[in-house]
């Protein structure tokens, strides 16, 4: 049996990168839920059930070098046009070590999806999911691609350039129970990314992650 996306996962938290030969690797889903595209340094890899001779085909076609052609809009509305798809972003993906001890913050646990938009939307892209709140700040953890464990934080406007976000981060790695953490993060959100990366989350890639209807 190849390799899966969760081995491919699994080997980039632990600092083991896809070879940078300039290739594309194809792997099944490993959910319904979840296709889409990973890019790595000089390599990508697609996570679909589709037919990988139509994904190989339609990326010979896209008008763009090797390297960017997963990621090229073009293709990435084919493969959205073939399955009937969504995407709202590319991510910058990033993942960190679990910490032991106690999170930076005083949180608690609450499980009312209904009190912050962001807790709702977890549900639909995740499983397993758990929020914890402090004044001001919400942290979500959740399985999401290929059963890893995502983090978001949200922090209130009012309160945001005072470390919150950071250490709201920074919990997720003291609450993963061992594992490590993943984050997806808007590029163009700067005050996010530099949250994370403060919080010891490192970049490893970017994700188009297609949802299913």
């Amino acid at each position: 049996m190849g390799e899966t996306l969760k081995d491919i996962l699994d080997s980039v938290a632990r600092g083991v990168f896809p070879p940078p030969d300039g290739r594309t690797t194809i792997v099944p889903q490993a959910a319904h839920r979840d296709a889409g595209v990973l890019a790595f340094t000089a390599h990508a890899v697609v996570f679909t059930d589709e037919d990988p001779d139509w994904v190989r085909r339609t990326l010979a076609g896209v008008d763009s070098d090797e390297l960017s052609a997963p990621m090229n809009p073009r293709f990435l509305t084919a493969l959205m046009d073939r399955t009937g798809r969504s995407n709202e972003t590319i991510d910058l993906l990033a993942v960190a070590t679990p910490l032991q001890g106690d999170p930076p913050l005083t949180l608690t646990e609450i499980d009312d999806p209904g009190q912050h938009h962001r807790i709702a939307r977890a549900h639909k892209h995740r499983d397993d999911v758990r929020v914890w709140a402090t004044d001001g700040g919400v942290l979500i953890l959740g399985r999401g691609v290929a059963g890893r464990l995502e983090a978001a934080v949200e922090v209130t406007e009012s309160l945001r350039h005072r470390g919150l976000g950071r250490a709201l981060a920074s919990s997720a790695r003291h609450l993963s129970d061992g594992e490590p953490v993943w984050a997806q993060l808007a590029p163009g959100n700067a005050r996010s990314v530099r949250a994370f990366q403060a919080a010891g989350f490192s970049p490893v890639g970017a994700e188009a992650l297609l949802l299913a209807p």
